[in-house]
């Protein structure tokens, strides 16, 4: 019997199939699961190894069968496998999209041309060649109706929607990822975490100048309503980011601090109003309402004893 696939053939190709399987049935997410189970790799080698197996087992009884075989069974078999198998129908194909004439009837095609013995043939376009001109007259007119006769989305507008869309995307990874928080873009953070990060930042390097407990130093005092350059979540992210006022405020911390770090800080610094510090430093700044919290507008006694005190002390 003549040998239609040769084990070169036959072993990739039942390998890539089992591969193939053990990628559809096992679910690893967007790597392949050759890459996030390494023990697939084992198994595929198994694999590999059972096929090669088999490869030579078959092999070995063809050569058992074969040397039982009476002379003229082996030499009908060894004529058998000399033949090599061809693939007709490509060629079948091959011959009608080239449309080539067999050599003996190119006598019917050669022209009286003559150049120093070498003759022309009068062949026609190769059938490939024209159906190609076809499909383009084809594709034109239909690119032709889409784009230009039922006004379809062109070139330019796709453009315009992809990078319409990618800053959407961009916009949402933004509003989505701490690290690339900016004063647009900075919310209060409520979790524990953060505030717990923002205490210790500030107890590593808002101390010295505003006390461990807010009440202020050579800084202001944080727990009162008064702001020198407003309160609330985005202008305390700006005063440590850009620093405060030029030549007598603090300095810029945006070199120091990330931005996660920067919007941790200043949530921590919005939880100590309305704290009673040990030392409170006297109102300085105007007054900050933030319209989203209520009983704001109320304040508290010991900021107006301190208000009062600050106006007498005027006064005198």
């Amino acid at each position: 019997m003549k040998n239609m696939s040769p084990w070169w053939i036959r072993i990739p190709l039942f390998f890539f199939i089992i591969f193939g399987l053990m990628e559809y049935v096992i679910d690893s997410g967007d790597q392949l699961a050759i890459i996030a189970y390494p023990i697939t790799q084992l198994f595929l080698l198994l694999v590999l190894m059972i096929l090669i197996a088999m490869e030579l087992i078959l092999q070995s009884i063809e050569n058992v069968m074969f040397h039982t075989l009476p002379e003229k069974a082996k030499e009908r078999y060894l004529a058998t496998q000399s033949q090599t198998w061809e693939w007709t129908w490509a060629k079948k194909w091959y011959q009608k999209l080239t449309g080539n004439k067999p050599i003996e009837e190119e006598g019917e095609i050669i022209l009286d041309h003559n150049y120093d013995g070498i003759r022309e043939l009068d062949n026609d376009m190769p059938p490939w060649w024209v159906y190609m001109f076809y499909a383009t007259i084809v594709f034109g007119v239909i690119y032709l109706a889409r784009y230009h006769v039922f006004d379809g989305v062109g070139q330019n507008m796709e453009y315009e929607i992809e990078v319409a869309e990618a800053q959407l995307a961009i916009d949402e990874y933004k509003k989505n990822a701490k690290d690339l928080v900016d004063i647009n873009t900075v919310v209060f953070l409520a979790e524990a975490s953060d505030l717990k990060a923002g205490e210790a930042i500030f107890e590593s390097n808002c101390v010295a100048c505003h006390m461990a407990d807010g009440g202020g130093g050579i800084g202001p005092n944080l727990t009162d309503p008064y702001w020198i350059l407003g309160g609330g979540i985005k202008n305390i992210f700006q005063t440590i980011s850009e620093g405060g006022r030029d030549g007598k405020g603090m300095i810029a911390w945006k070199q120091t601090l990330k931005p996660l770090e920067m919007a941790q800080v200043s949530s921590y610094v919005l939880t100590m109003e309305g704290k009673v510090p040990a030392n409170p430093k006297e109102a300085q700044g105007e007054l900050w309402i933030d319209e989203t919290k209520p009983n704001q507008n109320v304040i508290p006694d010991g900021i107006k004893e301190q208000e009062k005190d600050t106006v007498t002390v005027a006064m005198n």
